[in-house]
């Protein structure tokens, strides 16, 4: 019982941000729905509290709005101090579900539903809201025809500073607006992409980006990759006009039921029929999230910032940021000059007396001298010890693949990390980092091995990445590293993958490998450019759990990645299991 009102009888879905529940008010004998805010493993006390703030701006979002094509708002209740939003419980089944059961929908039917959601989102925006995670799993169609738009739960009110902290990002990865999912502000356009990628997915039956559930990997596709474009069809032109990289170009969303309308030529009720909501809604569960998936990425601030981590906790939860924070492909804003205690001012000194000019330029003249005698004394010492020639050698300049100039050798910093799942025991690790790199953390989660954690770094461009992941219990049941290495020759089609390897690491810890990945769907010839990638693998044994330590870099950059990353990086990395 909620609030002495509300008896829970079922659980309707659970995600990252919360569970939804089936309920009944016992006040008026009616069914509702009622959401419980659910605080992800390993968010801090401070980001809790902004993420139950987050629910009650949910109940405001939605409160404002009143539209056919929009859930109602009916109660915010507390529980245990925790808030609990109730909303009108429609018997329907979201689209992700009906895509997942029944395939793509037809012309008539993908229509329908983007002209209800271009509907209520023109209410959300007149009511100067941002839905943000416009996605199939928030499109509810039920057997009666109504289709509504839900779960403002990451809802941003433009009149409102947003909650999204500096380190943190909220969304669904394989239909978040590139220009978010780059750091810039959320504007409305931002839900234009998101309806466009929804119908993307209407007719294709599969998001338009995905990479394999890995939501870094998602996001670096959506940021850096080419737009995908549907199959030539009757919303082709739509979608394509939706989902255009720069917001502005975006068509507005009247133009999208303009041009919906002559296409959804019967009524939802006969468009959507019963053989739809047979079909129990499917088994997965919150354990193993997918693209469509609201998610959330913690960065980690380098280490050499969290000298007092204590006081910098204290001082990043006690204001809400102005913008969203930064993401995997964005060097991190500067932060906002200290606060500290006033400035005092203490009367100089007097000044002694000065000496005359020219005894000051006899004593910077010997001075100067005994430094350049003690500087070229110590290196021809010191070459003469080590029996090499006082000359300078040879510039040997760098002669990288492909013809591109490599970047230079970056310096290496000492850093740890924790790569168990949740709070399971095990994961931490230590290895040196470039510096300078910007540290993630984000759950991955496979069909085949389950769920873990991925520590990723960064580089201050985006285009660099080094990347640690544990399998805890792995060896239990498979015997090598085999398995790992045949899922990942089936994770990339044939024609966009080439894998060299494995090879057996020093003293039989593992494998080593590489492989070329292909970012526009076929590798070029030669295995390099194009938007080709390179990636350095070692697979480590430690007692039953696989390590993965992997670095990936542009292909015109391998000969620096390699030496200059991959191979500093991996004879550094301590594992405990």
């Amino acid at each position: 019982m909620v609030a002495g009102r509300y008896r829970l009888r079922s659980v309707l879905g659970s995600g990252s941000m919360g569970t939804v529940w089936s309920a009944y008010d016992e006040f008026l004998h009616r069914q509702v729905a009622v959401k419980e805010m659910k605080v992800p493993p390993g968010i801090p006390a401070s980001q809790a509290d902004e993420l139950r703030e987050r629910t009650l701006r949910e109940a405001r979002a939605i409160a404002v709005l009143s539209h056919p094509n929009v859930i109602i708002l009916h109660d915010v209740a507390r529980e245990d101090d925790q808030p609990f939003v109730v909303m009108e419980l429609l018997p329907s089944r979201s689209l992700a579900h009906i895509l997942r059961d029944h395939g793509p929908l037809t012309v008539g039917q993908a229509a329908a539903v983007g002209i209800a959601v271009a509907s209520a989102l023109e209410a959300a925006h007149a009511a100067g809201i941002t839905h943000r995670d416009v996605k199939p799993g928030n499109v509810l169609v039920a057997s009666d025809g109504r289709i509504k738009l839900t779960d403002f739960g990451i809802a941003r009110n433009v009149s409102e500073a947003t909650m999204t902290r500096t380190g943190i990002m909220l969304g669904s990865p394989a239909y978040i607006a590139p220009e978010v999912a780059s750091g810039g502000a959320v504007t409305p356009a931002a839900d234009l992409w998101g309806l466009g990628a929804t119908l993307f997915a209407a007719v294709e039956g599969a998001p338009p980006y995905d990479a394999d559930g890995d939501p870094l990997e998602t996001v670096g596709k959506v940021v850096n990759g080419k737009v995908p474009k549907p199959k030539a069809g009757p919303l082709a032109e739509v979608i394509g006009a939706l989902m255009k990289k720069e917001p502005g170009r975006r068509i507005t969303l009247r133009e999208v039921r303009h041009r919906l309308y002559p296409l959804q030529t019967k009524t939802p009720l006969d468009l959507f029929g019963p053989e739809l909501f047979r079909t129990p809604d499917g088994k997965k569960t919150s354990a193993q999230p997918d693209a469509t998936d609201t998610q959330i990425i913690k960065t980690v601030l380098p280490e050499k910032d969290t000298a007092k981590p204590e006081k910098k906790a204290e001082a990043s939860s006690s204001e809400l940021a102005a913008d969203p924070g930064p993401l995997p492909f964005l060097r991190p804003p500067a932060p906002p000059p200290s606060s500290g205690p006033p400035t005092v001012f203490v009367p100089a000194p007097p000044r002694p007396a000065r000496r005359s000019s020219t005894a000051t330029a006899v004593l910077v003249a010997v001075a100067i001298l005994l430094f350049l005698l003690a500087a070229g004394g110590g290196f021809a010492l010191a070459r003469a010890v080590g029996g090499q020639s006082l000359l300078p050698p040879d510039a040997a300049p760098r002669t990288p693949s492909n013809g591109v100039t490599d970047v230079p050798a970056p310096s290496l910093v000492q850093q740890s990390g924790d790569a168990s799942y949740a709070t399971g025991n095990g994961g931490q690790f230590g290895l040196q980092v470039p510096e300078g790199w910007q540290k993630f953390v984000a759950p991955h989660t496979t069909s085949k091995f389950g769920a873990s954690t991925a520590v990723q770094y960064v580089s201050p461009d985006g285009r660099r990445s080094l990347r640690v992941e544990r399998l805890a219990k792995y060896f239990t049941q498979y015997p090598d590293d085999s398995e790992y290495i045949g899922w990942l020759r089936e994770s990339y089609p044939g024609n966009a993958f080439v894998l060299d390897g494995p090879t057996p690491l020093p003293g039989g810890k593992g494998s080593t490998l590489t492989y070329r990945l292909a970012e526009g769907g076929t590798l070029p010839e030669g295995n390099g450019g194009g938007g080709t990638r390179v990636t350095f693998m070692n697979l480590v044994r430690a007692s039953t759990s696989l390590w993965i330590l992997s670095v990936t870099v542009p292909a015109e950059q391998e000969n620096s990645g390699r030496q200059d990353v991959f191979d500093r990086v991996a004879s550094t990395l301590s594992v405990s299991d």
